[in-house]
């Protein structure tokens, strides 16, 4: 079996390893209903449809009565 003469430097060898390892963005498509991007075949995180239905209620904060102006 051959065997190479001489050893790779370490850059040469890191380079080879590098390209291997590209790293590339995720695909992202914008929501029909509120139109913040999102990641494709997902519910929209910031409103909560997916594919034109309410998946998710968004959640809202409840107000207790008799704290405001309480200090």
């Amino acid at each position: 079996m051959p065997n190479p003469k001489r050893k790779h430097t370490a850059s040469r060898r890191d380079s080879r390893r590098a390209a291997n390892w590209k790293i590339e963005p995720t695909n992202s498509s914008k929501c029909p209903q509120c139109g913040v991007a999102k990641l494709p075949h997902r519910i929209c995180k910031a409103c909560g449809f997916y594919n034109g239905a309410l998946i998710i209620p968004k959640k809202e904060k409840k107000k207790v009565e008799g704290t405001e102006g309480k200090q």
